[in-house]
């Protein structure tokens, strides 16, 4: 990828998470995503080395910087890892970002500093069965009784509940209201009432927990009520923006380790007296390849700059994230392609990575939402 443009302290990072990266993620990744396990305490190492800060103000125990330090650290954990960088996300970017920006300072004096450092972690508990790209078919209910709020219903596909310490719930306390009547909860894991269910099995991002929540007359304080009442997940969406830029980075930092695979592969698999990186389709297809990530990495960072400079940023953002995230499931099936039998092996990268790669086209709005999203800014 280019990073000509980077700034001296946006390179040592990215170098410094790349190192890292490279040392204890994409040796053990493989083994993490058979074993379908989360390492938890990765999530204590990230914060040990400051990175589950990313994008936090100091004075809540973060490390400072932007949108762009935040894709790079997305783009290069994924490049090891997307399901170890999809955990990440999910606790920062999420929860914690919404505990940071709707939070009361109790709130965040109880919450952040353990968040930041790994010892406490978040889940974004949003959606159900019923309910995913439609907000307004969200069925969980909040209704208040006397200073408590009383919980029912179910969360599904909710990644880092099986470990989470904490749950930040959308819940509806106006069920009339629709979209306008959703309000979020801050919900410990050893509430009564509150029960997580057992890790999916899923397709990919093995290494990344997923599980249902239910809750059944839970009772929260409301003091634990997150933002305003009926109106806290429209405040969240407003704030939390970082959600398709990692997506973007995280389909190029995926994208870029399948074209790393399959080029070592290439150079190295012996055909017709050759390496098979002689044969014109290797080379063009690894060439197109790249040209692509290229492109999407350039689509992401100048996303990541706008928000950064305070800048409109909507349609960039879903520019950034349709193109990376088709480009990478395209570079994936290229690459295990490229890889043959060896790549069909379950100890193969390669094969991860295909089955990692088609979910970062579905999470923070499908395609064809980007789509959508693009046309209206077109005025269409």
């Amino acid at each position: 990828m280019s990073d000509a443009l980077l700034s001296v302290d946006e390179r040592q990072f990215r170098d410094s998470v790349r190192t890292f990266v490279e040392r204890e993620i994409a040796p053990q990744a493989t083994r993490w995503d058979l074993e379908e396990r989360y390492p938890r305490e990765l999530l204590y190492r990230f914060g040990e080395l400051g990175w589950l800060g990313t994008g936090f103000p100091e004075d809540c125990g973060g490390s400072g910087g932007g949108a762009v330090h935040y894709a790079l650290l997305c783009s290069e954990l994924a490049r090891g890892s997307a399901a170890i960088a999809l955990g990440l996300y999910v606790h920062t970017a999420l929860a914690a970002a919404a505990v940071l920006h709707l939070g009361s300072e109790e709130q965040r004096r109880r919450l952040l500093p353990g968040a930041m450092r790994g010892e406490q972690i978040l889940c974004w508990a949003y959606a159900e069965a019923g309910a995913g790209a439609d907000v307004s078919t969200v069925r969980t209910r909040a209704r208040r009784d006397g200073g408590d709020y009383l919980l029912d219903g179910a969360k599904l596909y909710i990644t880092n509940s099986t470990f989470a310490d904490t749950m930040v719930v959308v819940a509806s306390t106006a069920p009339e209201q629709g979209v306008k009547g959703l309000s979020l909860f801050i919900v410990e894991r050893d509430r009564p009432g509150a029960s997580v269910g057992a890790p999916l099995k899923k397709l990919g991002m093995g290494a990344s927990e997923m599980a249902e929540i239910v809750f059944d007359g839970c009772r929260v304080p409301a003091a634990n009520l997150l933002g305003e009442e009926n109106r806290g997940f429209v405040q969240a969406m407003k704030v939390l923006t970082l959600g398709r830029v990692a997506s973007a980075a995280f389909g190029v930092g995926l994208g870029h380790a399948a074209l790393e695979t399959a080029t070592a592969y290439a150079r190295e698999r012996v055909q017709f007296g050759g390496p098979i990186s002689k044969q014109q389709f290797v080379r063009f297809t690894l060439a197109e390849m790249a040209t692509r990530l290229e492109a999407a990495w350039q689509l992401t960072l100048h996303a990541a700059r706008l928000i950064d400079a305070r800048q409109p940023f909507d349609r960039e953002a879903s520019m950034a994230k349709l193109f990376a995230s088709e480009t990478c499931t395209w570079a994936c099936e290229r690459a295990l392609h490229l890889c043959g039998a060896q790549g069909y092996m379950r100890e193969s990268p390669a094969q991860r990575f295909y089955r990692d790669c088609k979910v970062i086209e579905l999470g923070e709005g499908t395609s064809e939402i980007q789509r959508e999203t693009i046309a209206r800014h077109l005025g269409v």
